[in-house]
């Protein structure tokens, strides 16, 4: 069968769909199963005789919204915060994946530029990260306290002021995604930046294993989930710059609906990541360096078992559910 025939033999039905996902026509949950069962094999026979078209691709993608209006009924039956961190979010990450991808090869890329023209550059890190930031740390370092910037202040004042300025930061890497997912990437590249050239900065002082004992106490959950919201910019300015089959306003409200949700999922680490930095990182040294790494690898288990490893979990599992009811 030609694509255009296929499309037009089954346009009606799929704006239908589009028309129950957005909640414009009402739909128990047997029929919703039912689409979904009908959607699935269109977009088998899409995969099939039209693998690489926009056809496929707009089929797999309403595939996945009508797989979530099914299993949001549950939320009558469960605790919304709970459902919302325990399978929407997970759902939704699995869906954009290769975003996240994205986000974390830019980020390692930007990272390395940052590195790499402190490398070359001896004048760079005072350029990045302000001249006296960096005297008094070169201070702290030679009177044996690398981490010293992290003790000024008082633990709470620090904690809210730092939790603020991180979901400050984490809100332009995801708002800037409004232009075409460009400003993202150029909020990703300064802080990326940034991160590179602090770190070779600690390296070429000597000082990079007491300065990683401290960092990275809260850099693991705040770093992860910059990185996080950088994908939800970029997911943002898809929505805008390919619409596939949907209106661009359509597009955009849907994409801003599913990346914001993803986007409040970091929220939680954010937010852990300040109280680490505000009461435990002014202590990295005086700790044992075994429970240094304790915290380190255990924050990165939590975060990438979260955003890596679970949402193909629920999916999978999601699936089976699925697959027993049609049954």
């Amino acid at each position: 069968m030609r694509e255009v025939y296929f499309i037009k033999q089954n346009k009606e039905k799929w704006l239908g769909i589009e028309q129950v996902i957005q909640g414009k026509i009402k739909k128990n949950p047997d029929d919703l199963s039912s689409l979904y069962i009908n959607l699935v094999n269109d977009l088998s026979f899409a995969q099939t005789y039209y693998p690489k078209s926009n056809t496929t691709v707009y089929l797999n993608h309403l595939s996945s919204q009508i797989f979530q209006k099914i299993y949001k009924t549950k939320r009558v039956e469960e605790n919304r915060l709970l459902y919302f961190f325990k399978t929407e979010v997970p759902l939704l990450v699995y869906q954009y994946r290769r975003y996240l991808g994205y986000a974390f090869l830019f980020f390692t890329l930007f990272t390395l530029i940052g590195s790499l023209s402190a490398v070359y550059d001896k004048d760079f890190a005072k350029i990045i990260l302000g001249e006296d930031y960096v005297n008094q740390t070169i201070e702290n370092i030679k009177n044996g306290n690398a981490v010293g910037v992290y003790q000024s202040g008082s633990t709470w004042g620090s904690t809210i002021g730092i939790i603020f300025n991180n979901i400050g930061v984490g809100a332009k890497l995801y708002i800037y995604g409004i232009f075409g997912g460009v400003g993202t990437l150029w909020a990703l590249l300064s802080n990326s930046v940034m991160l590179g050239s602090f770190q070779y900065f600690f390296y070429d002082y000597g000082a990079l294993q007491d300065s990683a004992r401290g960092i990275w106490l809260h850099g693991v959950f705040e770093i992860f989930s910059m990185v996080v919201e950088a994908m939800c910019g970029l997911i943002l300015g898809a929505s805008i710059l390919f619409p596939r089959t949907f209106s661009r306003f359509n597009s955009f409200k849907n994409g801003f609906k599913d990346s914001f949700k993803i986007f409040l999922s970091t929220v939680p680490f954010t937010v852990c990541a300040g109280i680490i930095e505000g009461y435990v990182t002014r202590h990295a040294l005086e700790m044992p360096l075994s429970l240094n790494l304790i915290i380190i690898f255990g924050s990165l288990v939590v975060i990438g078992f979260y955003y890596f490893i679970y949402p193909s979990i629920v999916n999978r599992k999601i699936n089976n559910q699925i697959n027993d009811a049609v049954l």
